[in-house]
C-alpha cells in the first residue's frame, strides 16, 4: 500500500511538472512571438511546432488548445496577405500529432474538434516534372480550406485541398482515417477513401437520414 501511495505522489507531482511546463511555454509563445492574434485561455503544449516567423499569420483565438506535438506549418513560398492564413476560431481543440500546413489560408471556425493524427493541408508538393526530383519543384497554388462550427473529425483524417475552396460545413462529422478532397454539406457524416456522405441530419424531421432516403 505504501508503494502504490508514493507511485501516485509521483504520478501527480510528473502531472503538475508537465503542466507548468505548457502554462509556461505557451506565456513565452504569447510574449515573444508576434502572433496575428492570441486570444485568452490559449493552452499551446511545449512540444508543438509553431516557428516564429510564421506567427504573424497565425490566430489563435480564445479558448484554443493545441495538444502535444501539433505542427502549424506556413508554407515557404505562401503568397503575403494582410489577413492570416491559419485561423482557429474560439474553443477549438487540436488532437495530438495533428499537422495544419497553409499556403493560402486554412480557417476553423469555432469548436472545431480533431481527434489525434489529423492532416489539414491546403497545397501539395509540385510533381509535373518526372525527371526532377519532387522535393525541388516546389509547391503547387492549392486552393483555400473553412472547417465550419463544430465539427468533429476523427482520428488520420486528412483534408486535401487541390484547387478552389472545400468547405466542410457545420456540425459535420469525418470519419477516422478519411480523405476528404471536395465539400461537405452542413450536418452531414462523412466516411471512406474518398471520402463520401453517409447520412445527413433532417432538421424538418429531426432525424438523420440517408442522402437518398
Amino acid at each position: 500500500m505504501a508503494l502504490e501511495n508514493e507511485e501516485s505522489k509521483k504520478i501527480k507531482l510528473d502531472g503538475v511538472f508537465l503542466r507548468s511546463l505548457t502554462w509556461l511555454h505557451t506565456r513565452r509563445l504569447k510574449m515573444i512571438f508576434p502572433f496575428f492574434r492570441f486570444g485568452r485561455k490559449v493552452s499551446i503544449h511545449f512540444s508543438c511546432d509553431i516557428l516564429r516567423s510564421s506567427a504573424s499569420q497565425i490566430e489563435l483565438n480564445d479558448e484554443v488548445y493545441l495538444a502535444p506535438d501539433v505542427w502549424l506549418n506556413i508554407a515557404p513560398d505562401a503568397p503575403r496577405s494582410q489577413e492570416p492564413k491559419i485561423i482557429l476560431g474560439q474553443g477549438c481543440r487540436i488532437g495530438r500529432r495533428s499537422t495544419i500546413s497553409c499556403r493560402n489560408q486554412i480557417v476553423l471556425e469555432d469548436d472545431v474538434l480533431f481527434a489525434p493524427s489529423v492532416l489539414i493541408m491546403d497545397h501539395n508538393h509540385e510533381f509535373s516534372d518526372t525527371s526532377v526530383a519532387i522535393h525541388a519543384q516546389g509547391m503547387t497554388q492549392g486552393g483555400k480550406i473553412r472547417i465550419e462550427k463544430n465539427c468533429w473529425l476523427g482520428t488520420g483524417v486528412a483534408v486535401l485541398c487541390s484547387e478552389g475552396q472545400l468547405t466542410i460545413g457545420h456540425n459535420s462529422v469525418i470519419g477516422a482515417n478519411s480523405v476528404v478532397t471536395k465539400s461537405v454539406p452542413p450536418c452531414s457524416v462523412v466516411a471512406g477513401n474518398p471520402a463520401k456522405v453517409v447520412k445527413v441530419y433532417d432538421p424538418t424531421e429531426g432525424r438523420w437520414r440517408r442522402p437518398h432516403d
